[in-house]
């Protein structure tokens, strides 16, 4: 039987590299897709053809093998040494195009090519493929091939958009992949950037496990909240009467509403640590804290304060920009 030309099936050249080869997969296998063609037998045969291909031309190691010996590289066992000897003993052409046919070389007792009444075909195969097929046993059958592991399904990656308090407090949110709708369990405390890996969830392997679907995380900005490392920051605005005086302002955290406590004097930019109000605890650690940055805000513009601003620039003993230096 003729191997199958991977390059054709996956429509590439086969000085493709590797960025073509992956390209060229990926938009077959959402064409061939079962999810995209159902009881479609023809599609998944090719989606299964193509799957296979991609397997080997994907893999630097196995798709070198390939192009030098064509599929019969790929068996469990091949021997290199051996195969080229006997390329070279018996003129044999490798390649994906025009590999030795082991069913036409082993077909008949001295029938083959370059062999003789005395030719031990079985020896050769033993020798190709380390023994682990062709062999004859004791009965005299043959010992059968062993089975190759099945191989796993290639992984499916995407993205996906959560907002922040989902980010900080963990949660699910629907995904729908292929048409099918799956749940995705964000962790407490996921940051923008972060990877969840959905075994299972990528493309199905022809008798072998399914890929997995990577996912990665795009943390919506928020307005008034944003997370650096383990804790998670606010932005509390004060008026200017509040940050001379002090107060007691209540604020909101991802635990509940709290009271918290500006002392007299602030400075717009001062930062006030709330102990454990920040990202909630999880198996592997406790609550991080919350970090609130003071913001005086302004009177609106058309407020009639230009006696209170004369009294306050007077009160200035020195120039607020003095220590600024680079």
């Amino acid at each position: 039987m003729a191997d199958k030309d991977y390059y054709e099936l996956l429509g590439v050249a086969r000085s493709a590299d590797a960025d073509a080869i992956k390209k060229a997969y990926r938009s077959l296998a959402l064409k061939y897709h079962p999810d995209r063609n159902p009881g479609d037998k023809k599609a998944e045969e090719t989606f299964k053809a193509i799957n296979s291909a991609y397997d080997v031309l994907s893999d630097p190691k196995k798709r070198s093998l390939y192009d030098e010996f064509g599929e019969v590289a790929l068996r469990d066992g091949f021997n290199v040494d051996q195969y080229r000897q006997y390329q070279s003993a018996f003129g044999g052409a490798g390649g994906a195009g025009g590999a030795v046919n082991f069913e036409d070389l082993f077909g008949g007792a001295g029938g083959a090519r370059g062999g003789g009444p005395g030719t031990d075909y079985g020896s050769l195969f033993e020798q190709f493929f380390g023994g682990g097929a062709g062999r004859a046993n004791a009965g005299g059958g043959r010992r059968p091939q062993r089975p190759r592991p099945p191989t796993k399904g290639h992984d499916l990656e995407g993205e996906i958009s959560i907002d922040l308090p989902t980010a900080v407090r963990g949660g699910e949110v629907g995904l729908s992949v292929n048409g099918t709708s799956i749940t995705v369990k964000v962790p407490a405390g996921t940051h923008d950037g972060h990877k969840l890996r959905l075994g299972g969830k990528g493309v199905p392997s022809p008798g072998g496990l399914p890929g997995d679907l990577i996912l990665t995380v795009k943390v919506l900005e928020h307005p008034s909240f944003w997370m650096v490392g383990d804790d998670l920051h606010m932005r509390v605005p004060v008026s200017f009467v509040e940050a001379w005086r002090g107060t007691k302002a209540k604020v909101p955290t991802p635990q509940g509403e709290l009271t918290v406590r500006i002392p007299p004097h602030t400075n717009s930019g001062a930062r006030l640590r709330l102990r454990g109000k920040g990202i909630p605890g999880t198996d592997q650690r406790g609550p991080t804290d919350l970090i609130a940055h003071i913001e005086i805000v302004l009177p609106p513009s058309d407020s009639n304060l230009d006696d209170v601003v004369l009294a306050l620039d007077v009160a200035y003993r020195s120039d607020p920009r003095g220590d600024l230096k680079f």
